[in-house]
């Protein structure tokens, strides 16, 4: 089965605990995921994304509005059903990824509003970690497509 959505946030982490960096468009690749991104290295968790849908509902949750940087992934699809999608292949342009796991909840999240740790634990709506298939460069506003099965 195929969803579609679009990219409507990009950002990498600088080194330190500073504030995560907004991009218009970065490089992904298999070697180092996301290019500048501190956690940029291979393996299972080279690409942190996140559904806004998911986001909102926890923020809602807890009566706050906060950008979706606070929860420090890389990219932020408007919406796409990531709950328990390990395998998937997500494309965005000539960029494929490979969903590896659900990215849990970390004590920064508790830091940025008490009750934030727990309301991202259901369904998966802190995102979703990833490895890089194809390697490419992405822009805001592309076209996400998730595929179930891996096509």
């Amino acid at each position: 089965m195929l969803h579609e959505s679009a990219l409507i946030g990009i950002a990498i982490r600088p080194p330190g605990k500073r504030d995560m960096l907004e991009l218009q468009h970065v490089r992904i690749t298999r070697e180092m995921g996301v290019e500048g991104d501190k956690r940029s290295r291979p393996g299972k968790r080279q690409v942190t994304l996140m559904s806004l849908s998911s986001w909102q509902q926890a923020c809602a949750e807890l009566g706050v509005e906060l950008h979706w940087t606070t929860r420090r992934a890389n990219l932020l699809v408007d919406q796409l059903p990531l709950q328990e999608q390990v395998g998937a292949h997500i494309r965005i342009g000539d960029l494929v990824l490979e969903v590896t796991g659900e990215t849990d909840p970390c004590k920064r999240m508790e830091e940025a509003s008490p009750g934030l740790l727990e309301a991202l634990k259901p369904d998966w709506r802190g995102g979703v970690t990833c490895r890089v298939i194809e390697s490419g460069d992405i822009n805001i506003g592309q076209t996400v497509i998730m595929s179930n099965n891996g096509s």
